[in-house]
């Protein structure tokens, strides 16, 4: 008598990670329930009794968050479960801190806080999109040099609509209202970063001489660079906008280095982008002023401090533990830079040191675990595509924040996810998305070989 071995013929292994997804259900709950204390302290600080609004923000946040993390569950199972929850902390922190300035007599504009929740429930819609639709993120790769195009266009756009506190970085859509589309430029353009460097690589990694004890790149492969530069160099001079330049360039030599491995390309990129700034500063009123402010932040102008001043003074005020949600002064810096590019004063003055690097270290976290799904990822299109959005997210967070602290020059963009600005908002969901994607493809168990079936049938069991 003989039987016939009929095991499991599924092609998927047992093994590999967990998914842990309750582990971002329970940080999700956790990420809901700190902004929902948050708002119900500036209530308290603000007009002694509990908000009115604190049962629909906490439902309302706790709807995205749930809807977002189920979708996360069915179409993404192995994903990383710490970038979901961190972004949600932020996003609705954000909308906390803005609702608050939104208490101040004189800030513009007014009653910001519900629209941004709009715009973040718009985001959170694209994130589910993206996961629903964009089964494999190996498929961007088919749209390389389409997605060069469609982000140039993007990039060039806002030169034909006038200049918003000097800087050409916004179009103006009737019904809809000002969008950036800088914001999505930079997630585009990084797919087609990742399909050129994935191909190019090779060749761009090869040195023709050593100097000073660094491997310089031949003289053909420096065009890459070269055309990158001028191209942030035409977005500084035509639309006076330092932080896309800086981000477009900036993110486009990081992917090099990982690409290529070479430290040469990194000296280039920061020669080419100190050279370009300094020329651009020297006959552009609007960056020249920019630069000013940050060398002379106390020089007077038309009878007080620069807004950069303003800003160390909150962050003087706030100390280590600063002054409590809702105590500040942060009308004081006045206009509507108080809810974009200076929202991380008001953190410094209310929250102080503590919280302001409480904030900080969440945005590092976050990238940190871009970069994992980098380091995890099984392709190079994957890798490079996971460095390249969590670089661009990295100098964006680095030039707003050196910006508002005085670091560097002040450059006009917004904190992500904290600050007010709906493209903003949109278009970090839709970041996060794609890194989830990747991260869901490199964390996947690997599919196990098929079994054989000749193999099977010569296992015979004797009775």
């Amino acid at each position: 008598m003989t039987t016939v071995n009929t095991g499991s013929t599924s092609t998927v292994s047992s093994g590999g990670l967990p998914s842990r997804r309750n582990t971002e259900l329970a940080l999700l709950v956790f990420a809901v329930l700190v902004p929902v204390f948050a708002y119900v302290n500036v209530g308290l600080a603000k007009d002694g009794s509990v908000p009115a609004g604190m049962i629909g923000y906490g439902l309302g946040l706790g709807l995205l968050a749930g809807v977002a993390h189920l979708v996360v569950r069915r179409f993404a199972p192995y994903a990383d479960p710490l970038m979901l929850p961190i972004a949600t902390l932020l996003n609705g922190l954000g909308l906390v801190l803005i609702w608050r300035l939104d208490q101040e007599p004189g800030l513009k504009p007014q009653n910001a806080a519900p629209g941004q929740l709009m715009w973040s429930a718009l985001g959170v819609a694209l994130f589910l999109a993206v996961l629903v639709f964009l089964k494999d993120h190996r498929i961007l790769q088919r749209y390389t040099y389409i997605s060069m195009v469609a982000a140039l266009v993007l990039l060039a756009i806002p030169m034909f609509f006038p200049p918003v506190n000097g800087a050409r970085i916004w179009i103006t859509i009737p019904g809809v209202g000002s969008l950036q589309p800088g914001e999505f430029a930079k997630i585009i353009i990084t797919v087609f970063f990742a399909g050129y460097l994935m191909v190019k690589r090779d060749a761009l990694a090869l040195a023709s001489r050593r100097f000073m004890g660094v491997y310089l790149p031949r003289g053909r492969d420096l065009g890459p660079i070269l055309v990158i530069w001028a191209i942030s160099l035409m977005i500084l001079v035509f639309e006076t906008d330092l932080g896309t330049s800086l981000l477009f360039f900036g993110m486009f030599v990081v992917m090099l280095y990982v690409a290529t491995e070479r430290t040469s390309w990194i000296i280039f990129g920061l020669l080419l982008s100190t050279a370009g700034a300094v020329f651009v500063a020297s006959f552009n009123t609007h960056v020249g002023d920019r630069v000013n402010n940050w060398l002379n932040p106390l020089a007077l102008q038309n009878g007080g401090v620069t807004e950069t001043a303003q800003a160390m003074y909150a962050f003087g005020s706030g100390g280590l533990f600063g002054s409590g949600l809702g105590q500040g002064y942060s009308r004081l810096i006045g206009g509507i830079a108080t809810k974009s590019d200076y929202i991380l004063a008001t953190v410094g003055e209310e929250l102080g040191l503590t919280g302001l690097m409480a904030i900080l270290l969440l945005y590092g976290l976050l990238i940190e675990r871009g970069i994992r799904t980098a380091l995890a990822a099984r392709d190079p299109f994957g890798k490079l595509l996971a460095v390249g959005l969590s670089g661009a997210f990295a100098i964006q967070v680095f030039v707003v924040a050196g910006g508002v602290t005085g670091l560097i020059p002040l450059t006009g963009m917004t904190m992500p996810f904290l600050a007010q600005g709906g493209s903003s908002v949109i278009a970090n969901w839709a970041l996060i998305a794609i890194l989830l994607r990747v991260s869901d493809t490199a964390r996947r168990p690997a599919p196990a070989p098929a079994p054989n079936p000749d193999a099977e049938m010569t296992q015979v069991v004797r009775s």
